[in-house]
């Protein structure tokens, strides 16, 4: 079973949420038609699919075949999720496992209930 980290790599690629990130595996793939099609077929899956599922255990065996690539791949992510706002914005992100309510949010007036 893949890392937490490598799923949630998995998913954002699926969404395609980060470019970078995104341009990065699939330059790796390139030369791979398996790799390459398990990353389309992740395309627009959610992170509990089994398409994501696959594309983190190929995730898995690249990061294993080579060290540089699994490096590569770790520092796009950590760029990524190093979110920050400027001029009074606001980011939220949640990473790993997550279960139960969640409320991301900037400035609410009132309470909030579930």
């Amino acid at each position: 079973m893949p890392e937490p980290v490598l799923i949630s790599i998995a998913a954002a690629l699926a969404s395609r949420t980060v470019v970078g990130l995104y341009q990065l595996v699939k330059s790796k793939f390139s030369d791979d038609p398996e790799a390459t099609a398990l990353l389309e077929a992740a395309e627009g899956a959610g992170e509990d699919s089994p398409q994501v599922r696959a594309l983190s255990e190929r995730l898995a065996d690249a990061e294993a075949e080579s060290p540089e690539f699994a490096e590569e791949l770790r520092g796009e992510w950590e760029r990524s999720a190093g979110q920050h706002a400027e001029s009074g914005g606001v980011t939220n992100q949640i990473t790993g496992n997550v279960s139960g309510k969640v409320v991301q949010a900037r400035d609410i007036q009132g309470g909030i209930s579930f």
